[in-house]
């Protein structure tokens, strides 16, 4: 069985800092992508940055330049690098693993809340 785990997540003041990470344990066969999601409430999920497995990152437009999305292949790890926060970012973040060839699978971390709040 596959658990993404994530952690890092917490309060912190407008213009912080925080790094997410997300470890994954169980066999799989490697994803072709990772990214972080993010639900405020009275939202739908949506993303805020993803890698593919050849090192392809894209980002939301309202994270660009603020947040890194990074991965540890060896340790089957993704990480967010969440600079210059804003109210606005607070949200749950949520970890993603998929794969778009065979075998296909998708896979969600429980996520981690982040409130950003003087």
């Amino acid at each position: 069985q596959v658990q993404l785990v994530e952690s890092g997540g917490g309060l912190v003041q407008p213009g912080g800092s925080l790094r997410l990470s997300c470890a994954a344990s169980g066999r799989f066969f490697a994803p072709s992508a990772m990214g972080w999601y993010r639900q405020a409430p009275g939202k739908q999920r949506e993303l805020v940055a993803g890698i593919t497995s050849d090192g392809r990152t894209n980002y939301a437009d309202s994270v660009k330049a603020r947040f890194t999305i990074s991965r540890d292949n060896a340790k089957n790890t993704v990480y967010l690098q969440a600079n210059n926060l804003e109210p606005a970012d607070t949200a749950v973040y949520y970890c993603n693993f998929k794969r778009t060839w065979a075998p296909t699978y998708e896979y969600w971390g429980q996520g981690t809340q982040v409130t950003v709040s003087s």
